[in-house]
């Protein structure tokens, strides 16, 4: 029994320790690779996109191949190569300032990604159980949020040097704990499939069969699938373009000369702080447990959300653009641990990477569809527009929560294992 204990323990502290170095590492690269993209690079509104739907459309085509994989064989052997292809899809993009090879670096950090989407999340549930697991997803983001505090800092002091030499850090670090977890991460509570029956096609196509028949079974899941859908559709341009919009739109204030790379680590690493404050008020406050009161929180989220992203797109003054990012910033923290909880809670171990997968190709599916017009209306009209579009595509998410809280709360509320 206490050895049982000690190991739920140790795959716990595991799960923090390398969502959060994970996340120290991607900060790094992502407090400064959009301005690197934007200024060093000079990419324009539309390429930005372009870049994106490279990343998008590789995560699209393997996301549910890799997770079928996790379920198959090993979700330890999965995470592993999936941060090390990570860490070198960072290398390309920072050592080759170009167009081509930031698109051709995507593809391989976004294949990497799907190595790790789905299987982490499969590997922390089954160790440590679905009654625990929803605090753990809380607190790994509440984590992720007071760690690239630090991570922010660090990046800027670099960055300011070299506006790559974060990203090249970020992408070295991401293959050395790929090695490290090589060592010492365990997989106890995992089965793969038999031996006998691993190297065959038809298995996978078994796998996937389970998982989409699972779907069709269980509206909840396919409510959740839709709403994935439209969070892809409407995250693709905000997230390439919001940088640039603070650069472009608005006049930086003259503070101590700082330059455009600390100015978006320091707003980056604020948004954090407020979201590790909001991700602590949630874990206090919110069942984790029940599935209708997560999908309450989501929908209310969601509206707020909507909300956020149209005003910062129509903001007259840096200081209410940057307030409405940070509150965008924080929604967003909050909205995935509920979101990944609430579809862990309606799969079978078998399928679990699987169906999480799917949920990340169909977020796939919808920045791919929705990034690039978002990209053309940039270009042509104005980055306020896009980003106006962008909350526009976001829209139908609120509707898809109130028919699951109005049609179907008995299932909304159904056990995990039902």
């Amino acid at each position: 029994m206490l050895a049982s204990v000690s190991r739920k323990m140790d795959a716990y502290h595991l799960y923090l320790v390398m969502t959060g170095t994970s996340s120290i590492f991607i900060t790094f690269v992502f407090a400064v690779n959009m301005v690197y993209q934007v200024e060093t690079v000079d990419l324009s509104p539309l390429q930005l996109v372009l870049v994106g739907t490279a990343l998008e459309v590789a995560v699209f085509l393997f996301e549910v191949p890799t997770g079928i994989v996790a379920d198959m064989y090993s979700r330890r052997l999965s995470i592993i190569i999936g941060y090390g292809l990570m860490g070198c899809g960072f290398l390309l993009e920072g050592a080759v300032p170009s167009f081509e090879a930031i698109l051709l670096a995507q593809v391989v950090w976004g294949v990497g990604y799907t190595f790790t989407s789905g299987a982490h999340q499969a590997w922390i549930t089954d160790e440590i159980g679905e009654d625990r697991v929803g605090r753990v997803f809380m607190r790994a983001a509440q984590v992720g949020s007071l760690i690239g505090i630090p991570a922010t800092l660090v990046a800027i002091a670099v960055g300011s040097v070299q506006v790559n030499l974060p990203i090249l850090l970020g992408g070295a670090l991401h293959i050395v704990l790929a090695l490290v977890l090589a060592l010492v991460m365990p997989e106890t509570g995992f089965q793969p499939a038999p031996r006998e029956s691993r190297s065959a096609a038809g298995q996978m196509l078994v796998t996937l069969r389970a998982g989409v028949r699972l779907v069709r079974l269980r509206p909840v899941l396919l409510a959740i699938l839709g709403i994935g859908f439209f969070y892809g559709l409407y995250t693709e341009g905000l997230d390439r373009l919001w940088t640039a919009h603070l650069l472009e739109s608005f006049s930086l204030p003259d503070f101590g000369g700082l330059q455009p790379v600390a100015w978006m680590g320091l707003l980056s690493m604020v948004g954090g702080l407020l979201a590790a404050g909001a991700t602590q008020i949630v874990l206090k406050r919110l069942d984790m447990k029940n599935t209708l009161v997560l999908a309450r929180a989501a929908f209310g989220m969601a509206g707020l959300l909507v909300l956020a992203v149209f005003g910062f797109a129509v903001a007259g003054s840096f200081a209410v653009a940057v307030l409405l990012r940070w509150a965008i910033s924080i929604l967003r923290t909050l909205i995935e641990p509920l979101q990944t909880t609430w579809i862990n809670q309606h799969l079978d171990s078998s399928v679990r990477a699987t169906i999480i997968s799917m949920s990340g190709q169909v977020d796939a599916i919808g920045q791919i569809a929705g990034g690039t017009p978002v990209g053309w209306v940039g270009n042509a009209l104005g980055l306020r527009a896009a980003l106006a579009a962008s909350a526009a595509l976001l829209l139908p998410v609120l509707p898809l929560y109130a028919r699951v809280l109005r049609r179907q709360p008995a299932e909304a509320e159904a056990p995990a294992g039902d």
